[in-house]
């Protein structure tokens, strides 16, 4: 007669300590969450700065996964792209401010979908975006991909985590970054909406302080005027034998006021656009017959003192062939002095900015450029150009300049790149076309 060993004491016994086991694992799971939760809250809601932020919540993930490399990926509206925040790992600093279109890679697909994926092994992946290993020399073998969710489900961009020190990401490492996602996320946008509050502040201040600049430059106009008028007084009563040795200087003089004239209802402009581009508000473009030359030889006269100064030269090249165009002259203007100005302090002396054009007649567009001899710029602040995330190494600048550039190349209905890398220097192509249709002409 056979033995029932399914109902046997061992039996039993075996199953009660399996079950035990689960649990116990299941209790070091969920203290395990609980620890992480905890030390994640403790470290991202101290920290107000985006960046650093950011960094922490990484180092973090990295951290109780036992993972060797990571990255954060933040979403860009604008560009459609997903840019990378902060990266750990194998020459990281190469990839921090580059930008992959939204829908690309493992991390594109999360993005999409707003679901977490395990692969583990990338190899065997399609999707796996070569480039980046290319780039920095990292070998991924294994990763995992969180979707960064706002609390109204809309993804805001994707955590990577990739090759786990001993063994393979699994689901349960899943579950940990699951909780470190959403955390980061809250803490993301908590900056964010305190990034906004500021932002808010910074342009009620703006308006108060473009008030009272109007109001202190309206005697700055005024006397210009006046100078302007007691200049073209003494033109006139000059005698015939006192005209050479006087008429130069009077005329320097009179160009002067005239230049100051200028400058001061261009600053109030340029005030306006500021307080504008903050506010994400746009007054549409005026576009009317515009001369591209007269428009560059205007920044020169204004920046001409400056470029001097400090021993550099402002060249123009191929301008005058450059047939007339519709467009918004003032927006064309402030184009010209950001970019020139921009470049002005990042040359040494003896260098010089070139402002080039050409005529593109196939394509019935007008080809421009801005070069400059200087330092060049590193792939961070490059990559953020003409975007509101824009990077300045000026003291105290805001980094706006370049993104007030794209809008009104964008009004005009043209495209704007750059080449950069440090101690190459920089250029600024513009693509604008010879006339614009009707309603924009309006």
């Amino acid at each position: 007669m056979s033995e029932d060993r399914s109902s046997s004491p061992e039996s039993g016994q075996d199953r009660r300590r399996q079950w035990r086991r689960q649990e116990d694992r299941r209790l070091l799971q969920r203290e395990r969450e609980l620890e992480v939760a905890r030390r994640v809250c403790q470290t991202l809601f101290n920290q107000i700065n985006p960046d650093k932020l950011i960094e922490q919540a990484l180092c973090s993930a990295l951290d109780v996964v036992n993972a060797e490399a990571g990255s954060i990926l933040l979403a860009d509206q604008e560009m459609r792209m997903l840019v990378f925040r902060h990266v750990v790992g194998q020459k990281a600093h190469l990839l921090r401010g580059t930008a992959i279109p939204w829908d690309t890679g493992i991390a594109g697909a999360v993005f999409s979908t707003a679901e977490p994926e395990i692969v583990p092994d990338v190899r065997k992946d399609p999707r796996h975006y070569q480039a980046i290993d290319a780039l920095t020399g990292f070998k991924t073998r294994d990763m995992i991909v969180m979707p960064l969710m706002q609390w109204g489900g809309q993804p805001i961009g994707v955590l990577e985590v990739l090759n786990k020190r001993q063994g393979y990401l699994n689901q349960e490492d899943v579950a940990i970054l699951t909780i470190i996602s959403a955390l980061s996320t809250a803490a993301i946008e908590q900056t964010r909406l305190f990034e906004e509050a500021k932002l808010a502040e910074v342009i009620h201040r703006l308006g108060d302080i473009s008030h009272d600049v109007s109001n202190l430059l309206n005697p700055v106009i005024l006397s210009a005027s006046i100078v302007r008028g007691e200049i073209d007084k003494l033109l006139a009563e000059l005698k015939e034998d006192e005209r050479d040795s006087t008429v130069k200087s009077l005329r320097l003089c009179k160009d002067a006021s005239g230049t100051l004239r200028d400058s001061v209802r261009r600053i109030r402009d340029r005030m306006q656009e500021v307080t504008d581009c903050l506010r994400g508000m746009h007054n549409p473009p005026r576009f009317s017959p515009c001369q591209v030359e007269d428009v560059v030889d205007q920044v020169v006269k204004a920046l001409g003192f400056l470029a001097e100064q400090r021993g550099i030269k402002l060249i123009r090249e191929g301008l005058e062939s450059v047939p007339p165009i519709l467009a918004d002259e003032q927006r064309l203007y402030t184009v010209f002095y950001n970019l020139i100005n921009n470049a002005i302090p990042e040359i040494p002396k003896g260098g010089s900015v070139t402002i080039r054009g050409q005529v593109d007649s196939p394509a019935g567009q007008v080809l421009l450029s801005v070069s400059d001899t200087g330092r060049g710029m590193p792939s961070e602040v490059r990559d953020s150009l003409f975007t509101g995330h824009a990077i300045s190494r000026k003291p105290g600048g805001t980094g706006l300049g370049t993104k007030i550039v794209k809008d009104v190349v964008d009004a005009h209905g043209g495209t704007i790149m750059v080449e950069s890398a440090e101690g190459e220097g920089t250029t600024f192509y513009l693509r604008l076309p010879f006339r614009q249709s009707d309603a924009q002409a309006t």
